[in-house]
């Protein structure tokens, strides 16, 4: 693929990931008590995670479309996808129900087969790796 074309693809990838952990953060913010209900019980000092969770999502959000921090951004939300992950699963072996979310395997599914992509997606559209268009890494 070429240089300008991957490039364009890397931007906009950003710039919907951005957009994707800001709504994040913001929701960690202004509704902790829904996300406290899918937070596994071995999480220490849940709330307080989850505040700072909210934080970190906007942090990363902000890095990830500025240039100096892009890489930095791009590790941390790859990262992050990762840890939250048990989460994910939580929400999903325990049928808990939130607002404006399903709690059918129709939409648990495809969410947890998603979350390795969210992984990949922080890594490619922050610069990380080009993988699969390019086998080498920069």
């Amino acid at each position: 693929m070429p240089d300008d074309r991957l490039n364009v693809i890397r931007v906009a990838m950003r710039w919907v990931m951005a957009i994707f952990y800001a709504a994040a953060g913001i929701a960690h913010l202004y509704a902790p008590d829904q996300l406290l209900a899918i937070t596994p019980s071995w999480v220490p000092f849940a709330p307080q995670v989850i505040f700072v969770t909210g934080l970190c999502e906007l942090a990363g959000a902000v890095a990830l479309v500025t240039t100096p921090l892009r890489r930095w951004a791009g590790f941390a939300l790859a990262a992050y996808a990762i840890c939250v992950w048990p989460a994910n699963f939580k929400h999903a072996i325990d049928g808990i129900d939130l607002p404006h979310i399903s709690s059918s395997w129709l939409y648990h599914g495809p969410r947890l087969a998603f979350q390795p992509v969210l992984v990949w997606w922080a890594l490619f559209s922050a610069g990380i790796i080009d993988w699969p268009w390019r086998r080498n890494l920069r």
